[in-house]
Formats: C-alpha cells, sequence, structure tokens
C-alpha cells in the first residue's frame, strides 16, 4: 500500500490537508480497524479519494468525530499501540512494542 507501514491495530495520525481540515479529521489520532480494496469491498467513501484502490479504517475514541475510510496518504504511522489487548475466545493476546501479538498465558495454580 504504497509503502505505509500501517496495520491493524496501530495508532495513526491522519495528515492535514484542505480536505481533512474541511472534513475535521486533520492531525486527529486514531487505531487501524482494518484496511480494504474498495473495488472489491464496495466501500466507496474514502476520504482522499480511490486512486490507490486502498484504503484504512481509522476510529476515533473522540464521540464526536465519526470513524471513517481513508486513502493510505492520509494515514501517518504513530505507533504499534503496544500493551493493546484482544482476546479470541479463552486466549488473549497483547501487542508488543514492535507490533507483534504475544499470546498471554494464564497463571498455573
Amino acid at each position: 500500500m504504497g509503502g505505509n507501514q500501517v496495520s491493524f491495530g496501530d495508532t495513526v495520525r491522519i495528515v492535514t490537508t484542505p480536505l481533512t481540515t474541511s472534513r475535521g479529521y486533520a492531525e486527529r489520532v486514531g487505531s487501524c480497524w482494518g484496511w480494504t480494496t474498495p473495488s472489491v469491498s464496495g466501500v466507496v467513501d474514502v476520504i482522499g479519494g480511490m486512486e490507490s484502490d486502498s484504503a484504512f479504517n481509522v476510529h476515533f475514541e473522540d464521540d464526536a468525530v465519526e470513524d471513517a475510510w481513508f486513502a493510505p496518504e492520509l494515514v501517518e504511522f504513530v505507533d504499534h499501540a503496544p500493551g493493546t489487548t484482544m482476546s479470541f475466545g479463552d486466549r488473549k493476546f497483547v501487542r508488543g512494542p514492535e507490533g507483534e501479538w504475544i499470546e498471554s498465558k494464564p497463571p498455573l495454580d
């Protein structure tokens, strides 16, 4: 995706452009909740356009700001959100500083 190193769960910042400023997203920080190929998935509202045929979904903690799909060039990597946890059934994973997901084993009795 154009050399963009963003992946699921990463902390990202929205690049300042006239478009992101007018839409209220410039310099906002959020979490990457996914990516897509719009021509396959049918996503049609991509801020920054769909020329690259890829887009990142960014979630913002601020309830006043809607999550949105962004063209890759508008999404800037901040960090891998180390310490983030994710669970699948009875398995729990913690995000490491390099972006790896490390399974957290329950303590032995």
